[in-house]
């Protein structure tokens, strides 16, 4: 069974691109303002959360989206260390939609230490429930994960194959399917983890 939900594009970018931004830290530390800039425009596209994204969502150019992005740019700004920590985005994204004046979506971390059944629930539940999935991977020792090493990404949908489960994987303009135990096992004892949201009386 696959389940996967819709996103945006920008021109031929599958969503947001961190390499767009113009400064070095946002460029090499702003996937965390940029995974924020793109559950915000899929909550104000699909979910009718209009006030968290720019009034031109529907038709944003890579300009406004880098405009957006800088704008995210106080909530969860680039730090030596990254965000590297589930409670920093947590807290940045949080005051975000307050500043908007938006109480209808909620977080709650999920750690990155949780077995990979655990996981596996939470994403399918998630996803089932319409929110995609902020993720954050810090060190992996496997090299087919290196794109994903210190960084902040979106699951934006789920696959159940018969070789296991994968996860739609949504950064630098493009998606790919990965499978989520190879993600989830990073074979450190300090990982990230998962964002779970939660959408209120909508």
């Amino acid at each position: 069974m696959k389940h996967e939900l819709p996103h945006f594009t920008i021109g031929a970018s599958y969503g947001g691109n961190q390499d767009w931004f113009p400064t070095f830290m946002m460029r090499i530390g702003g996937c965390g303002a940029e995974t924020a800039c793109d559950s915000s425009m899929y909550f104000a596209l699909h979910r009718g959360l209009t006030g968290i994204a720019p009034e031109n969502a529907a038709a944003i150019t890579r300009e406004a989206y880098v405009r957006f992005a800088y704008e995210m740019k106080p909530y969860l700004s680039p730090r030596m260390s990254g965000i590297d920590r589930l409670d920093i985005y947590i807290d940045g994204y949080a005051r975000f939609l307050r500043d908007r004046g938006e109480t209808r979506l909620t977080m709650a971390p999920f750690a990155g230490e949780e077995p990979y059944a655990a996981a596996r629930a939470a994403v399918k539940r998630q996803i089932d429930s319409g929110c995609p999935v902020p993720a954050l991977i810090l060190n992996h020792r496997d090299r087919r994960m290196a794109d994903y090493v210190w960084h902040w990404f979106l699951l934006n949908g789920y696959d159940e194959r018969q070789d296991g489960f994968y996860v739609k994987t949504v950064t630098y303009s493009h998606y790919e399917w990965v499978p989520l135990y190879l993600l989830w096992n990073t074979g450190y004892s300090r990982r990230g983890g998962l964002v779970l949201y939660h959408l209120h009386n909508t």
